[in-house]
């Protein structure tokens, strides 16, 4: 754990200066939003990569933390209890929804049924929710205009004191360290080799005396809370939330963001997120080809050509290239053994 900890920390260290070098590239503003997409592919990349269940209600998980904090923003007027909530909501909500689905013994086609199929009610249901019957204390739901005008992050205890711009691009790039190195640090745990385990062969497991189904639940549940997490920064950044943030749309990109990067890693997730959405965003400043005919087609040739992903395929390459071939051994020779090289000595008589 100590080795796969340390190693951890440098990854994360080399992303460190990335991240700090980024804003002279990039805008602070445009990086926040792809800082948060990668929070919300890691989610999906430890359910999904490392818990061996695709799960199409990231998004579900996404707007339900985005609108859990914006309603109690509006209700408390500071951020530091909203953020909680729109943790602790989704966190709560994956771990009812995944009790319900790995209790009840589930095929991993009805898991992403009925994961679909809850993203897409609270897309319905956001979308009806304009009139005046659906209010959480002085907050409306709005229907399909969202809710805006809430008290976006501040300072703990000083809500006057808003955290915008460039530090609040840092605040989510520190956010995605964290939650890198505590979620490599729960896979290095023993939990998380069982759950590695359990995605290779749940059987197994079982008869080795654990319980998979509550291990899937807990995982389940932690990747629904980095979900809300994001959501919870996306909301701060866009100072709206909408019913969009359900959409069929948006949780297909999910998962595009992963198989791209590449499953089973915690880096690949986030790196295809990031290039992907701002992919989409260049795209999106012309109207000569369309947005999702060039992210259909990349998936398309990144399964034809790197069906592992980008990063495990780069670093598979990268292994061949520098690794350096084995010292040579010579075989021991048996004793009184003779070769042409070496000639025996004579006798002495």
């Amino acid at each position: 754990m100590a080795k796969e900890m340390k190693h951890a920390f440098l990854v994360a260290l080399v992303a460190a200066i990335l991240l700090a070098i980024a804003p002279a590239l990039i805008g602070t503003y445009t990086l926040t939003l792809l800082v948060i997409y990668g929070i919300l592919a890691l989610s999906l990349g430890l359910i999904w990569g490392f818990g061996g269940v695709l799960c199409f209600g990231q998004a579900a998980f996404f707007g339900l933390g985005a609108y859990a904090y914006a309603i109690a923003a509006i209700n408390i007027g500071e951020s530091t209890v909203p953020l909680v909530l729109g943790i602790a909501t989704p966190f709560l909500f994956a771990a009812a929804l995944g009790a319900m689905m790995f209790y009840g013994r589930l095929s991993d086609v009805y898991l992403g049924v009925i994961t679909l199929v809850v993203t897409l009610l609270f897309f319905r249901f956001m979308n009806s929710s304009a009139g005046p019957q659906y209010v959480i204390g002085t907050a409306r739901l709005g229907g399909f205009n969202g809710i805006p005008g809430f008290q976006t992050l501040n300072v703990p205890g000083t809500p006057s004191a808003y955290i915008i711009g460039d530090a609040y691009y840092y605040l989510t790039a520190s956010a995605l360290l964290i939650v890198y190195l505590l979620v490599r640090w729960l896979l290095a745990s023993p939990f998380g080799r069982i759950a590695v385990a359990i995605r290779e062969n749940e059987l197994r497991v079982e008869l080795l005396g654990y319980d998979a189904r509550a291990r899937k639940t807990l995982l389940f549940a932690v990747g629904g809370a980095i979900a809300g997490l994001a959501g919870t920064l996306y909301a701060s950044w866009a100072e709206i939330v909408t019913p969009g943030l359900f959409s069929l749309g948006q949780s297909a990109e999910i998962i595009i963001w992963c198989i791209v990067g590449g499953l089973g890693t915690l880096v690949g997730p986030v790196i295809g997120a990031m290039l992907l959405a701002y992919l989409k965003f260049a795209l999106g400043q012309q109207s000569v080809i369309d947005n999702t005919l060039v992210l259909g087609a990349i998936l398309v040739l990144c399964v034809l050509l790197m069906p592992r992903g980008v990063v495990p395929t780069l670093g598979t390459v990268l292994n061949r290239i520098y690794r350096r071939p084995p010292a040579r051994r010579d075989r021991p020779r048996p004793a009184g053994s003779q070769t042409a090289a070496t000639p025996p000595e004579r006798a002495h008589v």
